[in-house]
């Protein structure tokens, strides 16, 4: 009994739940900043279906790992998907910014349909599912059962977060602002790593 968990899989299980904490709250202020402007039924829509492509891409990244590790760039191109998705909400907030201004409502010129919202959450779910299960797989080495664990409590993190961060940035519209900041850190981060991963094969 004294060898059923190994010192190595103590250090994998803490590092994962680590990375989950950090990564499912950065995907969680994309998912929750992308239907904060939806009417309360098409948020809760727009979230659910969210997480549920979140969940179908880091199972299918997830039995890709090992293809997935040795496949130089796509850290890179990752965050560039990423740099895609801040433009989308950096334009949404100034609409919004700028129609306060004038007098109007701090909100978009047009509302926001779910197929907009949709759109930049599943855009940003293919990259942050990527960069999740990368960082996990990498943390979890051969221990199997300690890899599905992580993407399992990634998706509930993620879950109970988008639904919390939706309904505070429908009252703090502010906080839309430290939200993109965030995730503008995590593309930057992720092309960083990226752009150094390329530069070493390159050089090799």
């Amino acid at each position: 009994m004294g060898d059923f968990v190994t010192l190595s899989e103590i250090q994998a299980f803490l590092t994962i739940v680590a990375i989950d904490i950090v990564m499912s709250g950065d995907n969680a202020i994309i998912i929750g900043m992308a239907a904060a402007g939806l009417e309360p039924r098409l948020r809760r829509k727009a979230i659910a279906i969210g997480i549920m492509a979140a969940t179908v891409l880091r199972i299918a990244f997830a039995a890709l790992t090992v293809q997935l590790l040795s496949v130089i760039g796509l850290t890179l191109a990752g965050g560039l998907l990423l740099v895609w998705v801040c433009w989308r909400m950096w334009r949404e907030l100034r609409t919004g910014h700028g129609s306060a201004a004038k007098g109007g409502p701090a909100q978009p010129a047009e509302p926001k349909t779910l197929r907009q919202a949709l759109l930049t959450i599943i855009v940003a779910d293919v990259s942050m599912s990527l960069d999740n299960v990368l960082a996990v797989a990498g943390a979890a080495k051969d221990h199997l059962w300690i890899l599905i664990f992580g993407l399992a409590l990634s998706i509930a993190l993620m879950g109970i977060a988008s639904n919390y961060i939706a309904r505070v940035l429908e009252r703090h519209h502010w906080i839309a602002y430290v939200g993109l900041l965030v995730v503008v850190y995590v593309a930057a981060d992720m092309i960083w790593r990226g752009f150094h991963e390329v530069a070493a094969v390159a050089a090799l």
